[in-house]
């Protein structure tokens, strides 16, 4: 980037500096013209990354092209001195802060003009042949300048971006293998204690326990795989169906009250993970002997609630903050979608309890 700078510098001084060297022929004209290219030319070199001992570098070399412009016109008569207003004004595009190089551009041009008419020249000279054109450099010299900003602006909004999906997606497998496996391997553990009790007493229900053990494997197996792709679509049906038999499987009561019509997909999708979420707690925590599971989809918002009759809390009252990240996840699952997720501690058991508009268009099965 610096060498194109420099590229680009030295060839624009050259192109605008060709005018006045045709018209020079004594040692002060050339010297003049020699303090405008290496002021210009250093100016824009320096504007980009000034050294910290100089940081006022290019406003100086800015200021001595100004004064070798001023001083090479008010000195010669010919016309082409002219373009050293414009060298000054491309200079004052690409040196001065962003919100004052328009006007000092302007204030260029303004110069300029004023300079032609000093030394006797038409209206028609100062406004077309000095203004019009110190204007067109200097603002051609910003907008060039200010897309280059903006390009680099939107390289870093790129990358920032790039890093927030990364980010999101290691949130969302984290929350999902969290989900996914907490709910999985308490059922193999629930199912295995069933195995070792039944096994010296009832041989055929014990099998019958490690064949589910093998299923849930399985289902488990395709379930992750899934989610590493971020393609898994949980199913409020097939979760109702699985908290079913687990909370059998863990010798607790399940009663399921179910009423109004099928939900878009997006909300049935959500509902499962409550659903999933609600029965791994009581089947991991809860020690309790009954859990109903209410949905109301009759309503809007849509009402889901899983409770229990487990141990007795110290406490009572709404839980907003939870240690483990299950409840956590759900907050921020229900929470995009515009819903609230509410878990109370009872006197005896625990309510874990969503609410969500009714989203999309399309119904669920």
């Amino acid at each position: 980037m610096a060498a194109m700078a420099g590229i680009w510098a030295l060839g624009f001084t050259a192109l605008l500096l060709l005018a006045p060297a045709s018209a020079a022929h004594s040692g002060s004209e050339w010297a003049i013209l020699t303090v405008a290219g290496v002021s210009f030319a250093g100016a824009v070199l320096t504007s980009r990354r000034p050294p910290p001992s100089a940081r006022f570098l290019p406003a100086v070399l800015t200021g001595l092209l100004a004064a070798a412009a001023v001083t090479g016109n008010a000195a010669y008569e010919a016309t082409e001195w002219r373009t050293l207003f414009s060298l000054l004004a491309v200079a004052v595009g690409v040196v001065a802060p962003l919100r004052a190089a328009p006007w000092l551009v302007t204030a260029t041009a303004v110069l300029s003009a004023t300079v032609v008419l000093v030394r006797g020249g038409s209206f028609d000279a100062a406004l077309w042949g000095a203004a019009l054109t110190t204007t067109l450099a200097g603002i051609t010299a910003y907008g060039f300048r200010r897309m280059g900003q903006i390009i680099e602006e939107l390289a870093r909004t790129r990358e920032q971006l790039a890093a927030a999906a990364v980010s999101a997606e290691r949130l969302r497998f984290s929350r999902d293998l969290h989900d996914l496996l907490g709910h999985t391997l308490s059922m193999v553990v629930v199912k295995a204690e069933a195995v070792r009790r039944l096994a010296p007493r009832d041989v055929a229900a014990a099998v019958r326990h490690a064949e589910d053990i093998e299923a849930i494997g399985r289902q488990a197996l395709t379930e992750v795989r899934e989610a590493v792709t971020g393609y898994r679509d949980a199913s409020l049906a097939y979760e109702l169906d699985t908290a079913r038999a687990a909370l059998a499987a863990a010798g607790i009561d399940c009663e399921v009250r179910e009423s109004g019509p099928a939900l878009p997909r997006e909300a049935d999708v959500l509902l499962s993970w409550v659903v999933r979420e609600g029965v791994t707690n009581v089947v991991r925590h809860s020690g309790a002997r009954r859990c109903v599971i209410t949905l109301r989809r009759d309503l809007d918002p849509v009402l889901v609630e899983v409770s229990d009759d487990g141990a007795a809390a110290e406490t009572g009252g709404e839980v907003e903050e939870e240690n483990g990240s299950g409840l956590r996840g759900l907050r921020e699952r229900l929470a995009a979608a515009g819903g609230r997720l509410r878990a109370t501690r009872l006197p005896r058991g625990f309510v874990l309890a969503a609410e969500i508009p009714r989203l999309g268009g399309d119904e669920g099965p």
